[in-house]
């Protein structure tokens, strides 16, 4: 391994978020397959959105230490105040256009703890992206997401070129976009030893399909879940043993 590994000496597991949930059922799923986080999306455009009344009955049924977190995109600093004042402990999470500065203010200067997804570019283009300067940019957030660029906001399950990341990067980072229980093994051990410690988010890879292989956007299989969560800390103890 080289010299940026000693970044992670200290952070040897994975946290896991599994987002996009709707019903009671998956999220008692993901808390009892393990599950460090739960995320709920507050965006209307997407097929995974719920109302901030719905992501706070959902959010009472988390035990300690799992956190809810809230996605927006380009929600007003109202919008996003009002929906955090309803889901206690939450964590904000910026998938939009939002600058530095909106970000601090509907979090209340950096008061409550967000995350700030990159959209990462497919193919080789993912190079071309600066993502030192984006987190020098929000070296506010408690994290950066890095996700799929793809038209409109969101990865479409679609997995970035994960090699092409800069080498090392001083940053908690939070690696999502098209992982499954198949490929998110090969994903930690691509990324981890390029920062301060890392996460993964998966909402797509886990959802449920209909009797004809269509995914059923908002609607998680528990049995996926497991197998995710199965995959990653599988992937922590190949990189223990190194």
């Amino acid at each position: 391994m080289n010299a940026s590994t000693t970044h992670t000496d200290t952070y040897t597991r994975t946290r896991i978020k599994i987002c996009g949930l709707t019903r009671e059922q998956d999220v008692d799923a993901a808390v009892a397959a393990g599950a460090d986080a739960i995320g709920f999306v507050l965006y209307a455009k997407s097929p995974r959105a719920v109302t901030a009344a719905r992501a706070a009955d959902l959010a009472k049924r988390l035990p300690p230490f799992v956190t809810p977190v809230l996605l927006f995109v380009n929600a007003s600093a109202t919008e996003i105040g009002a929906a955090c004042a309803m889901v206690a402990g939450a964590t904000v999470q910026f998938h939009g256009d939002e600058s530095a500065e909106d970000c601090q203010l509907a979090t209340g200067d950096a008061a409550r703890p967000y995350l700030r997804a990159a959209r990462i570019p497919l193919g080789e283009d993912a190079q071309a992206f600066d993502l030192v300067q984006f987190v020098h940019d929000y070296s506010n957030a408690q994290a950066i997401l890095l996700d799929a660029h793809v038209d409109g906001y969101g990865g479409g399950g679609k997995t970035f070129n994960w090699s092409l990341l800069p080498p090392s990067v001083n940053a908690h980072l939070v690696l999502s976009g098209g992982l499954t229980s198949a490929n998110v093994g090969d994903g930690i051990t691509s990324v981890r030893p390029r920062c301060k410690s890392l996460a993964v988010d998966v909402s797509s890879g886990v959802e449920a399909e209909d009797a004809h292989g269509k995914p059923l956007k908002g609607i998680k299989d528990p049995e996926k879940i497991r197998q995710f969560v199965a995959a990653v800390r599988a992937a922590d103890r190949h990189l223990a043993g190194m």
